[in-house]
């Protein structure tokens, strides 16, 4: 039985009818919340960005983070793979005299070897081979990750077995291979802030669009473990889990 049914069922019809496009998270502002990680990416890039001539953002998304980084050096570029957030990217970019490209996948990237100044990666898959070709010698790689413990606590109360593909993705993983691939480390950090969640539909929404976080999810096949999350949200006013982020700054 689920407790306040109508609402449990309200909100999930909402989640799952919302779009979303960009990545704009705009529709769960105040419904899912997250704390603060001690190092400012933003700010690590912005000031990293002020001394190069060439700047790559792998995944930009709808290139709202990128958009940010402004005045740019004087040669930008990002690249997505996800086609929807393609036309955004290239609508809001472009204008800024960012060059954007679409690709079939992260791993191949369409740059000269030894072409580029600085490549970021907030959140995009990326293979470090790839990577270390197109940076010039001496220059560097940041990247902030979403790690393989990564609101883990979902998978644990709605599967009878967590099961999260990217599980093998820590920072100590992430590292080896850098180094394996011949870049040097300049820092590495790692956290698990919390994530609140304030209604059903929130989660919801997440589940749907972080596909890859449960990846047989629908509202009828976790529909029991659902109602129960629902009823602790109602009891309690939250429901919190934990994300995994970890940054690597590495040289070539």
């Amino acid at each position: 039985m689920v407790k306040d049914k109508e609402l449990f069922d309200r909100l999930i019809a909402e989640a799952l009818e919302h779009d979303f496009s960009g990545w704009d998270w705009s529709y769960l502002s105040k419904r899912m919340v997250e704390s603060s990680l001690t190092w400012d990416y933003h700010q690590i890039v912005f000031e990293k960005s002020r001394s190069v001539g060439s700047l790559l953002d792998m995944g930009t998304g709808g290139g709202e983070f990128l958009s940010t980084l402004q005045p740019f050096p004087p040669q930008m570029y990002a690249t997505e793979c996800y086609p929807p957030n393609l036309s955004i990217a290239k609508r809001r970019l472009e204008p800024l005299g960012v060059k954007v490209f679409g690709l079939p996948n992260e791993h191949a990237l369409p740059f000269e070897a030894n072409s580029l100044e600085l490549v970021i990666n907030r959140h995009e898959g990326y293979l470090a081979a790839e990577v270390f070709r197109v940076l010039k010698p001496g220059c560097s790689f940041i990247t902030q990750q979403v790690g393989g413990r990564n609101e883990i606590r979902l998978n644990e109360f709605l599967q009878e077995k967590a099961d999260f593909i990217y599980s093998h993705w820590t920072l100590d993983y992430a590292v080896r291979d850098l180094l394996q691939n011949g870049f040097v480390i300049l820092s590495q950090r790692e956290e698990f802030p919390e994530t609140t969640f304030f209604d059903i539909g929130a989660i919801v929404f997440y589940l749907k669009i972080i596909s890859w976080q449960i990846a047989d999810f629908s509202v009828e096949r976790y529909y029991g473990r659902l109602a129960q999350i629902h009823q602790i949200i109602q009891e309690t006013g939250k429901f919190v889990v934990n994300s995994h982020r970890f940054l690597i700054e590495a040289r070539k």
